[in-house]
């Protein structure tokens, strides 16, 4: 049996993209008819697709499917979540892993919720700053917690590819609600995101 591979696209917002990714291949000197990148159009126009389908999701609803009432009051932490995203001002790739901890008031979350909540927000067009406060705010507006924090770790291929071209920098952003104002308690969590705890 061959393998199948199944993505669903919107056919209009394809061929709309088609024809400007074949532009833009006529454009950088390269012949769209040659056979290696004669279907490329098609293929970028639905990578993008795929790149950016965060639009489409909303991060609160996915949450909400798996709150859960329990007394645990202490930190949970989801270390070394992969995340991949496009610079919204080149559209180039950067990525890198987020780390994310909240304090629970009443509510918890179903873990495998956390991961998903940062790819709705990394599959849109993006600046680094931007994808962590959105995360921090998502969680925080939901879950309403004694406290949240949210670290992301990423290299940017604007940075790596052009402009400055430097091959060893790389960005971290965060950003702390609640309980994670506290020093104690933000050092707790960066202590734990930090351990080798496997």
């Amino acid at each position: 049996m061959s393998y199948k591979y199944f993505e669903e696209y919107n056919q209009k917002v394809t061929d709309t993209m088609k024809n400007s990714f074949h532009e833009i291949i006529k454009g950088v000197g390269e012949d769209p008819e040659r056979e290696g990148v004669v279907k490329t159009p098609e293929r970028a126009a639905k990578a993008m697709q795929f790149l950016t389908q965060g639009y489409s999701m909303g991060a609160e609803e996915i949450l909400k499917q798996a709150v859960f009432e329990e007394s645990y009051d202490e930190m949970v932490v989801v270390k070394d979540i992969e995340l991949y995203s496009l610079c919204e001002h080149h559209m180039l790739p950067f990525f890198g892993k987020a780390h994310i901890a909240y304090i629970p008031n009443g509510k918890i979350i179903g873990l495998s919720k956390l991961p998903r909540v940062v790819d709705v927000f990394a599959r849109r067009l993006q600046v680094q700053e931007r994808l962590t406060h959105d995360i921090l705010e998502c969680l925080n507006k939901t879950l309403q917690p004694q406290g949240v924090a949210v670290v992301i770790e990423a290299v940017h291929m604007c940075m790596m590819m052009r402009g400055v071209q430097k091959q060893n920098s790389a960005t971290t952003t965060s950003g702390f609600r609640g309980q994670f104002k506290e020093i104690e308690t933000r050092n707790e969590f960066l202590k734990l995101i930090s351990s080798e705890l496997r």
